[in-house]
């Protein structure tokens, strides 16, 4: 368990920085993302990313378990 959370965290880390250097541009614009916008309200769903980054860990955790 201490080894998934040390790479769950470098992976973080990583992901971090990729997005902080506008490397992820494309994170949370991705097709299936719902936007909605209505005079000064905004409302924003990250559905496809959600997807994607909960399949990401799940293979990342399926790996380590074994």
């Amino acid at each position: 368990m201490g080894k998934l959370l040390i790479v769950l965290g470098v992976l973080l880390i990583i992901i971090g920085i990729l997005y902080q250097f506008g490397w992820l541009h494309w994170l949370g614009r991705l097709p299936g993302d719902i936007r909605w916008e209505k005079g000064s309200t905004r409302v924003y769903f990250p559905l496809t990313t959600m997807i994607l980054l909960s399949l990401a860990l799940s293979l990342i955790t399926y790996f380590f378990k074994k």
